[in-house]
């Protein structure tokens, strides 16, 4: 097998064939890391995808330098997940392995020049540049190309080295260096010399003039003695400020104490008294034994629980029951920072069994994980969708919590896929089972297992036979007409709130809008503030007394004058979640108001702090935007309203409504937990809307059946394939242009009624750039991986077009 197939971390299609030298064909296998020549000078770490003996017919191919790994760094399961993950989101190999792995585990490499040992230089055969280079290197020993620019011409760079080379003075080592450092930590004990030869008596008479030395000896002595099996920190000799550092090199000069090193994880494990797991409820042994059939059949499953219903209480008894059979478990979520009460329970159970990996953490933790995982010592892995590209060994069960979650496949980041359906795959892979949970399953989950191709398992009453929450809604058109409202909130709305707080217990209200307004308006000539990065008007955020973009980040101060006519008479509309909390502060003064979005929780540990707040009770009233829809579990909230729950239906997404229904039912699971006299309040302009009436009934088979018969008139999914290709550029005429040719080009494989558009993107311009769309709706089925081969032909044919080719393209497979 002379020729290997390797990946590079570059954002380029598929692999690259390069030939095995001899001496590395024995060790050689994929899934290794190696180090590879690539584009002129240039080295690269990449991965081994495939050893085979076909020799590239047009070109010759370049040697593998060396091998880094002595045993595959990637398991052959995650070769095919990630073979599957770029044939099905047609995306390249290269991206997938940017994203999969910590930056530390792909080595950086530089070119550095050294002079060879035991030569003799004649400088009168040199010109300036070979002499400026020969000094150098004289002095510094190792140079890397991009020193060398500091002291000749860019253009004469190469010739020069080349001479040298020619001439015998110098060669070319290359220096790789791995980033990676294990953490060390410094530990202090008395030197054994002492403890076995010497009288202490004689060592603390000689220290009598140094009585802060002598202090600290006894101090080591004593820690050492208590307990010999515990290592004594040298920074906690140091903490209280009694004992400075200048102290201790005196005892080590003297040979009393010596300094030791040991390797530390970087993420601290739980060491707490464990737990055991509670008795299930009736209903709860009833869907589990579902459960345990539908493994037995070889079918992963829906669990569609009520929210309270215990769906945790069923994760933790597959869990044990799986780490009972030596198997490992993946537990994802959609967002680690609302995981807190999640991991205190597991942790609990399971200790330093547990193990994180997510975006939060440092790229030397993100290493630390992986090799733990390599190794096998991590039974259970908390984490995010990152996870899913990590070696594991014997995967048993993946639980995939909040499975309707948009989080699992964001716009922001490529690979563009939805780790709900790679989790799937890659379940596959391992012969492992998946169990999909939630309280309102995403409405293609909910197809697929009511379709036979997953086991359904409903979870219909909460645990310990607490009721569900009772809805009502309110018409804020007739409280309006009747003018029985007070800014945002109806008399009704206000009084509700107000009897919830009397009898001490907490409120929620949900307003899912950022910023204090969505826009600063002139009322003289109608002026707006518009992202001068984007075509979006910018929100006003009255916290920080600024204007910001939400899409770029851009922020402006607040005009106090409108910028084209200079009238005073500057006016705030539309209701950002800001304006709802200061309102509901002044409605109810007495009373503790905290927010909770994603502007007030930027520092670090500020969900921490305000879930121990919510906790002890010490807040009465939580405002917030969607974030207050999941991982909140607290005995005294037993009201959640929405003063503006039509701006969650009006909004450009077929998911619009579905959407709508996900994220009341969600919140409104927060409340009437323990007590079962939850209540939910709906204020709406339009109470007769489907979707609020169904969510009403609390009948979830109802309102899936409406969700479905509309996406089957209209032609969505699941009834078809979506797939959106998005055109970027800094010329509007150039990306409109390449739109256009794009889009007859695959008018050209595909079937008219398949391609729409294209069109501008909603937002016209981001970031500078100009965006325009083209959707394509396919039927599922045997057609729909030939209409793919036929997206990838178009999309060969249009980058073969030089003036197109500075056009970035998006694709983005099941939109």
């Amino acid at each position: 097998m002379p020729y290997a197939q390797i990946v590079l971390p570059l954002n380029l299609k598929g692999s690259f064939t390069y030939k095995v030298p001899e001496e590395l064909t024995p060790v050689i296998q994929p899934g290794m890391r190696v180090l590879v020549p690539f584009g002129g000078k240039k080295i690269y770490t990449g991965i081994v995808f495939e050893l085979h003996d076909n020799e590239p017919e047009n070109f010759i191919a370049k040697e593998i330098i060396s091998v880094l790994d002595e045993s595959p760094i990637l398991t052959e399961e995650q070769i095919q997940f990630w073979n599957w993950l770029s044939d099905y989101y047609l995306c390249g190999l290269g991206e997938i392995y940017r994203f999969a792995f910590p930056s530390s585990l792909k080595l950086e490499s530089e070119t550095y020049l050294k002079l060879k040992p035991n030569i003799t230089v004649d400088f009168e055969n040199l010109d300036i540049n070979e002499m400026y280079l020969i000094q150098a290197l004289e002095v510094r020993q190792l140079i890397n190309l991009s020193d060398i620019e500091a002291f000749i011409p860019k253009k004469e760079i190469i010739r020069t080295i080349n001479s040298l080379i020619d001439l015998q003075y110098i060669e070319i080592d290359e220096k790789i260096t791995e980033k990676y450092k294990a953490k060390e930590v410094a530990y202090v004990k008395i030197n054994e010399s002492v403890l076995d030869n010497q009288n202490l008596s004689e060592i603390l008479l000689k220290l009598n003039k140094a009585p802060k030395q002598r202090d600290l000896f006894l101090f080591i002595l004593d820690k050492q003695t208590e307990n010999p099996d515990i290592h004594i920190k040298k920074s906690d000799l140091f903490q209280d400020g009694h004992f400075g550092s200048s102290h201790f090199k005196s005892l080590s000069d003297k040979g009393l104490v010596e300094e030791y090193y040991m390797q530390k994880d970087r993420i601290e494990g739980y060491e707490g008294e464990l737990e055991e797991l509670e008795e299930l409820s009736e209903s709860q042994k009833t869907a589990k034994e579902e459960i345990d059939e539908a493994f037995e059949e070889n079918k992963n499953v829906l669990l569609h629980g009520v929210t309270s219903s215990g769906k945790t209480h069923i994760y933790l008894e597959k869990i044990e029951e799986c780490i009972n059979e030596g198997k490992n478990i993946l537990f994802l979520l959609p967002e680690i920072s609302l995981t807190k009460q999640i991991t205190q329970r597991l942790e609990k159970k399971y200790g330093r069994q547990i193990g994180f990996y997510h975006q939060k953490l440092t790229d030397f933790e993100r290493v630390e994980v992986w090799r733990r995982i390599k190794q096998n010592d991590i039974k259970i892995l908390i984490a995010t969708r990152n996870a899913l590209f990590l070696p594991y060994r014997n995967l048993g069960l993946i639980i995939v919590d909040e499975e309707h979650d948009s989080a699992y496949k964001p716009r922001e980041v490529s690979p563009f896929f939805n780790a709900r359906d790679a989790a799937l795959v890659l379940a596959g892979f391992y012969n492992a089972k998946v169990i999909l949970g939630s309280a309102t399953p995403s409405v293609e989950s909910y197809y697929r297992a009511r379709k036979g191709k997953m086991k359904y398992v409903f979870l219909n009453e909460r645990f310990g036979d607490v009721k569900l929450p009772e809805y009502e809604l309110i018409n804020f058109k007739e409280a309006q007409e009747s003018k029985k409202v007070s800014g945002n909130f109806s008399l009704q709305l206000i009084d509700e709130i107000r009897k919830t707080l009397d009898d001490k217990n907490q409120v929620i209200v949900l307003h899912n809008r950022r910023g204090y307004a969505n826009v600063v308006e002139c009322e003289s000539c109608g002026y707006v503030n518009y992202c001068s990065n984007c075509d979006v008007v910018m929100t006003y955020h009255k916290a920080a007394n600024e204007m910001k973009c939400h899409y770029c980040g851009q922020r402006a101060s607040k005009p106090k004058t409108c910028p084209k006519c200079y009238s005073e008479n500057l006016n705030e509309r539309g209701v950002g979640v800001e304006q709802i909390h200061e309102e509901v502060s002044k409605l109810f003064p007495d009373h503790v108001a905290d927010r909770m979005d994603v502007d007030s929780m930027r520092k670090k540990f500020a969900y921490e702090k305000l879930y121990e707040k919510i906790e002890d009770r010490e807040t009465d009233i939580i405002v917030g935007t969607q974030m207050i829809s999941k991982g909140l579990d607290f005995d005294h909230i037993e009201l959640v309203t929405i003063p503006k729950a039509d701006s969650l239906l009006y909004v450009q997404d077929f998911r619009a409504e579905e959407r709508a229904y996900q994220l009341i039912t969600q919140v409104s699971g927060r409340a009437g937990r323990v007590s079962g006299k939850g209540k939910i309040l709906i204020q709406t302009y339009n109470p007769d809307h489907s979707v609020f009436q169904l969510i009403k009934m609390n009948d979830a088979a109802k309102i899936y059946k409406y969700f479905l018969t509309e996406r089957q008139k209209f032609l969505y999914p699941p009834f078809t394939k979506l797939v959106m290709i998005e055109l970027k550029h800094r010329k509007e005429d150039r990306v409109n242009r390449g739109s256009q040719f794009l889009g007859s080009v695959l008018r050209k494989y595909l079937p008219e009624e398949c391609v729409l558009g294209p069109e501008k993107a909603q937002i016209a311009r981001l970031n500078n750039l100009y965006q325009f769309q083209i959707l394509l709706k396919l039927p599922r089925g045997k057609n729909y991986e030939k209409f793919k081969e036929m997206i990838l032909l178009s999309l060969k044919e249009f980058d073969e077009i030089t003036a197109y080719q500075s056009i970035k393209k998006d694709v983005f497979v099941d939109f």
